[in-house]
């Protein structure tokens, strides 16, 4: 069953904490990522045990399997675009669409204990990947297709807000 694609523009977060989850993106910096990653893998190895995991809870919401396939691939996706902004000047970010990647992955088949060694398995990379960005170079930038700059300071924040949310849409 189809989900209905999210167009949000979720940069707000940047400025406030995110009133559904709770997070302050502005309390993060990409020294504090590796910890606050490290944080939730148990969570997701959990979540991904659990008996209904591949259950969706409604029509119009992803299963758990489903949500941790997506922060699988979020993890490697940011981990490419941290590498292009600290390598780059004014690196630019390809377009992905993550439902068309939720559809070719087949998500919602996914083995989870698969997705689960994945998961952590590109977890713990992102984690190093932030550890080794020295504070001078916070300032690099890049550039989403949709013409949104970023700072590694500010990818740092709003990559964190995207993982931790949906660590709350599951449960976790």
């Amino acid at each position: 069953m189809p989900i209905v694609p999210d167009h949000k523009d979720w940069t707000w977060v940047l400025q406030r904490p995110c009133p559904e989850c709770g997070f302050d993106a502005t309390a993060a910096t990409p020294a504090t990522a590796p910890g606050i990653v490290a944080s939730m893998l148990p969570r997701w190895r959990a979540a991904l045990r659990r008996p209904d995991v591949a259950d969706r809870p409604d029509a119009n919401t992803w299963s758990v399997l489903e949500y941790a396939g997506h922060v699988r691939d979020v993890f490697a996706l940011f981990d490419h675009r941290l590498d292009l902004m600290v390598t780059e000047d004014d690196a630019r970010f390809e377009d992905w669409d993550q439902d068309l990647t939720a559809i070719e992955k087949d998500y919602a088949n996914a083995d989870p204990a698969v997705v689960s060694a994945e998961l952590t398995a590109e977890g713990t990379q992102i984690a190093a990947s932030f550890a080794r960005v020295p504070e001078d170079e916070w300032g690099s930038k890049g550039t989403r297709s949709n013409g949104s700059e970023f700072t590694v300071l500010t990818f740092a924040q709003y990559f964190l807000h995207d993982v931790v949310h949906h660590l709350h849409d599951v449960d976790g």
